[in-house]
């Protein structure tokens, strides 16, 4: 059955084409950020490696609250060197959010983490970000990404994708290039309209596809997935399956969930 009010997107974007910035935008009108509140800047960059080179090593992970939906959003490798790690994101989420400069237009950097999108039937929404460059081309923009989506060989389904345009420096978006709202309404909406809830099993036995493992001073080994059957309790044993199919017993020593930027701890979570 569906998971209800839950959606799960991740983030395609190549470097400089305001990704991050439409996050911080997203955070902050969703109540997330107080508009007076100090963050970080360029929130979903927070691997010294990548402040330093500009790029998305690992998935970052974050979520948001939208007229009661709780929208979680990962963040994706933008090369091909880092295949495994997109596979595993990709296989977490339901829909992507392909995020594209209204002047300069998909990038080659961007191909392979669609491909995988495309293969995986995951549904696509199409951003047009900077759309307040004096220089912008959004129709022409449009077209080259309808280009590259048949290159990729999309469905039909896949290449009748929703399309916005924002400027998330100013916090701006709207279906039209030339009719921008004041917020980021439209991209919640479409959000929501579009991107299907995860299918879950509440009464099966847990499983939890492990994506990405981080590590911290107090708690140890901490290991970042999707629970898709079943429930997990803080205190309770749980069977790692390796992939030599050997099985490592362990214990859930503390929980977490993902709220904001922020981990949450709760005694229980569910798929």
């Amino acid at each position: 059955m569906e998971a209800v009010n839950i959606k799960n997107i991740a983030l395609i974007a190549h470097v400089d084409h305001g990704k991050t910035t439409l996050v911080d935008a997203m955070l902050r009108q969703s109540g997330t950020f107080r508009e007076n509140q100090d963050i970080r800047e360029r929130v979903m960059d927070s691997n010294d490696l990548e402040r330093e080179r500009g790029i998305t090593i690992l998935s970052k992970n974050t979520s948001i609250r939208w007229q009661g939906a709780k929208i979680n959003i990962v963040d994706t490798p933008g090369h091909a060197d880092f295949g495994g790690e997109v596979e595993r994101i990709l296989r977490m989420v339901n829909g992507v959010l392909l995020i594209v400069d209204a002047f300069e237009g998909p990038m080659p950097q961007t191909r392979f983490v669609l491909r995988k999108a495309m293969e995986l039937n995951l549904i696509p929404i199409v951003v047009i970000n900077k759309i307040d460059r004096p220089n912008a081309r959004p129709a022409e923009v449009l077209n080259e990404i309808y280009d590259l989506f048949i290159e990729l060989g999309a469905n039909d389904e896949q290449i009748d994708f929703p399309v916005i345009y924002t400027s998330a420096r100013s916090g701006l978006s709207g279906f039209s290039p030339d009719s921008l709202e004041d917020n980021l309404t439209p991209l919640f909406s479409t959000i929501l309209k579009y991107i299907p809830a995860p299918l879950v099993e509440y009464n099966s036995p847990l499983q939890l596809l492990i994506t990405n493992l981080n590590y911290d001073d107090y708690v140890g080994k901490i290991a970042i997935g999707l629970i898709s059957r079943g429930e997990i309790q803080e205190g309770g044993t749980v069977t790692l399956i390796k992939r030599d199919k050997s099985q490592i017993f362990s214990k859930v020593v503390k929980l977490y969930l993902f709220e904001g930027l922020e981990r949450k701890e709760v005694k229980r979570a569910e798929a």
